[in-house]
C-alpha cells in the first residue's frame, strides 16, 4: 500500500507531501490546479522516462519519493534481498531525482539503484490507469497475467515458465556440448599424438633439475675426485694433517684442564672440533672414492636433458607446465571418449522437458480458453452500467509457432465500444477514460486474485455523469474493499465515496505558480462536494445536498 507521496520542485509543485490510507482515496480540485501533475510525478516511480522539463522553474532538481507498506506483499522482501536492500519494518522507499542539467538518479531504501529497478518495484505495487503509456491493460504480458489470475492458473503459468527456462538451459547445454565435441573431434588425432609424446617420455616432477645436477657432477667427475681427495689428505690422512695437529692440541688442553679447571671449557670445545674434523675427513674421503667417471651415463643424461628441453619449449615453459598440459590433454581425451554418453543423457533430458512443457502448456491453454470466454462475458456484462452500452469485450488467442515462457498462445484483450464494429485491440479503439473503466470492470471481477495493492485511476470519469458516475463510484468502492484505490476526479459521486479526500489548490509565490494539497474533513469536505455538484459551496441547499451524498457514500 502507498503510505506517503512526497514531491518537491516538480512542474508547479514546490513542496508537497500527501499521506494516503487504505480503501478509496479521492483527489479533487479545480481544472488546471495540477491534479494530473501529481500522477505524472508518481509515474517516475513506475519507470517513466525523466525529462528536465519537469524541473520547477528556478530549481536545480525535482524529487519524487514514495513510501510503501509491504505487509501485503511479503514476496517482495526476497526481491529486495537480491538487491541487498532489506526492508525495515515492512517499508519500501522509492526515490527518483531529475536534475535540470540532465543527470538523473534513483534510490531504493536509501541505496543508489537504477531507474529500471525502481520502476520494477513500483509497478509491482501500483497499477496506474489513465494515459495510454501507463496502462497495464495495454501490455500483452499483463493481459495474460490478468487472464491467468481469473482462471486460477497462476501456478500453472509459473510451472510453464520454469519448464521453458529449464528446457532452454538444457538445450543450451546440449548445444555447447555438441560444439565442444566437434571441437575435440576436429583435433582428436593431434591431441592424442601430443599426449602420447608426453606420456612416452615418462616425465616426473622435478626431473629436469635432478638431471642437470647429475650431469653437472659427471662432467666434472675428475675435478671433483681430485679436490675431494686433496681435502681428505689435508684434513685427515696425510702426515701432519689438520686432524693430527688438532689431536696434539687436544692432548695439551687435557693436561692444562687437569691442573686448571678454568681450561675445561676449552678442552671440551677442542674435543668437539677434533671429532667433527675427523668425521669431515672420512666423509670427504668416501665421497672421493665414490665419484665415478662414466661417459656413457653422461651421454644418456645429455640426451634426457635435451628431450626435457624440447618438451618444455613445446608444452612449457616449465616442467610442471608440461605435466599440467598432459593432465589437460588426458582430460580432453577422456571427455571426448565419454561425450557420446553425456550427449545421450542431455538429449533424453531435453526430450523429457519438452514433453513436460508441451503437456503443461496444453493444460494452460485449455484453462485459458475456458476462462477467456467467462472473463469476456463477465466484463461485457459490467460495461453498460459503466457508461458503455452496446460495448463488447472478448479475450482473443493467437497460437504461437512454439511454446514460449508465457505458454503456447498470445493473449489479447479486444473490445468494440460502439455497436456494429468488430472487436479490435484496446490500444486502437479506447480513450484513457474508457480504458480505465474497462480496467475497473476487470478489477472488480478480479478483486481478490489481484496482487497489486494500489490502483490509481486518473481519467476514469471522462465523459460520464449521472447514473453512470454513480455506478462507477459504486464499483470503485467495491474494488477499494480489497485494494487501496486513488482516484483523481471531478465527479462528486466518486469523491464522496473516499475514506480520504484531498484537494489540489493552485496559487502563486513570488509570481510563480505553486500547487499544494489539502486534506479535507468536516465542513471543508462538505464545501468541496458542494462545489463539485455545481452549486454555491456557501449555499445551504448545496451543502445539504453534499452532506446527503457523503452520508450515502
Amino acid at each position: 500500500m502507498l503510505i506517503e507521496l512526497r514531491i518537491r520542485d516538480y512542474a508547479v509543485i514546490e513542496d508537497l507531501s500527501v499521506e494516503l490510507g487504505p480503501g478509496l482515496n479521492a483527489l479533487t480540485g479545480e481544472t488546471g490546479a495540477g491534479k494530473s501533475i501529481i500522477v505524472g510525478a508518481l509515474s517516475l516511480l513506475l519507470g517513466e522516462r525523466a525529462s528536465t522539463d519537469a524541473v520547477r522553474t528556478g530549481a536545480e532538481r525535482a524529487v519524487v519519493e514514495a513510501v510503501f507498506d509491504l505487509s501485503a506483499r511479503p514476496e517482495l522482501h526476497a526481491r529486495l534481498e537480491e538487491f541487498g536492500l532489506p526492508a525495515e519494518e515492512d517499508l519500501l522507499i522509492l526515490r527518483r531525482e531529475v536534475h535540470v542539467e540532465g543527470r538523473n538518479r534513483a534510490w531504493i531504501n536509501g541505496s543508489p539503484a537504477t531507474a529500471g529497478a525502481v520502476g520494477a518495484f513500483g509497478r509491482a505495487l501500483v497499477d496506474l490507469h489513465g494515459q495510454h503509456e501507463h496502462q497495464t491493460l495495454l501490455r500483452p504480458d499483463d493481459q495474460r497475467a490478468i487472464l491467468d489470475a481469473f482462471a486460477g492458473s497462476v501456478a500453472l503459468g509459473d510451472e510453464v515458465r520454469a519448464l521453458h527456462a529449464e528446457l532452454a538451459e538444457a538445450k543450451g547445454e546440449l548445444g555447447a556440448r555438441e560444439a565442444r565435441r566437434r571441437e575435440l573431434e576436429s583435433r582428436a588425432d593431434f591431441l592424442r599424438f601430443q599426449l602420447s609424446e608426453i606420456e612416452k617420455a615418462q616425465v616426473s616432477e622435478g626431473e629436469d633439475s635432478a638431471v642437470d645436477a647429475e650431469l653437472r657432477k659427471l662432467d666434472h667427475a675428475e675435478e671433483l675426485a681430485s679436490d675431494a681427495e686433496g681435502v681428505h689428505r689435508l684434513v685427515y690422512s696425510e702426515e701432519g694433517a689438520a686432524s693430527e695437529r688438532v689431536a696434539e692440541a687436544r692432548e695439551l688442553l687435557r693436561r692444562l684442564a687437569r691442573v686448571d679447571p678454568e681450561m675445561e671449557p676449552f678442552r671440551d670445545e677442542i674435543e668437539e672440533i677434533y671429532h667433527r674434523l675427523t668425521e669431515l675427513g672420512r666423509s670427504v674421503g668416501d665421497y672421493a672414492a665414490e665419484v665415478e667417471v662414466d661417459p656413457g651415463r653422461a651421454e644418456e643424461l645429455r640426451s634426457r636433458a635435451e628431450l626435457l628441453f624440447r618438451l618444455k619449449r613445446k608444452y612449457g615453459p616449465e616442467l610442471d607446465d608440461v605435466l599440467e598440459t598432459a593432465r589437460r590433454f588426458r582430460s580432453e581425451v577422456s571427455e571426448l571418449d565419454g561425450a557420446g554418453f553425456e550427449l545421450e543423457e542431455i538429449e533424453r533430458r531435453v526430450a523429457s522437458l519438452a514433453e513436460r512443457l508441451a503437456e503443461a502448456a496444453g493444460r494452460l491453454s485449455h484453462e485459458r480458453s475456458a476462462a477467456g470466454g467467462r472473463l469476456g462475458e463477465a466484463v461485457q456484462a459490467l460495461l453498460p452500467e459503466l457508461g458503455m452500452p452496446g460495448a463488447r469485450f472478448e479475450v482473443a488467442f493467437e497460437t504461437l509457432g512454439e511454446v514460449g515462457p508465457g505458454g503456447g498462445e498470445r493473449v489479447q484483450f479486444q473490445a468494440s465500444l460502439n455497436p456494429g464494429f468488430a472487436p479490435r485491440p484496446l490500444a486502437r479503439i479506447a480513450s484513457g477514460g474508457e480504458l480505465s473503466r474497462v480496467m475497473l470492470a476487470l478489477k472488480s471481477i478480479l478483486a481478490q486474485q489481484d496482487r497489486v495493492p494500489t490502483l490509481i485511476f486518473d481519467e476514469i470519469d471522462a465523459g460520464i455523469g449521472g447514473a453512470v458516475a454513480t455506478a462507477v463510484a459504486r464499483k470503485l468502492a467495491e474494488v477499494a474493499a480489497a485494494h487501496q484505490v486513488f482516484v483523481i476526479t471531478h465527479l462528486p459521486q466518486l469523491a464522496s465515496r473516499g475514506r480520504v479526500h484531498l484537494r489540489v489548490e493552485k496559487g502563486e509565490v513570488a509570481g510563480v505558480a505553486v500547487t499544494s494539497l489539502v486534506p479535507l474533513e468536516g465542513e471543508e469536505r462538505v464545501r468541496e462536494i458542494a462545489r463539485m455538484l455545481g452549486g454555491d459551496p456557501d449555499s445551504v441547499t448545496s451543502r445539504e445536498h453534499a452532506r446527503e451524498m457523503l452520508a450515502a457514500g
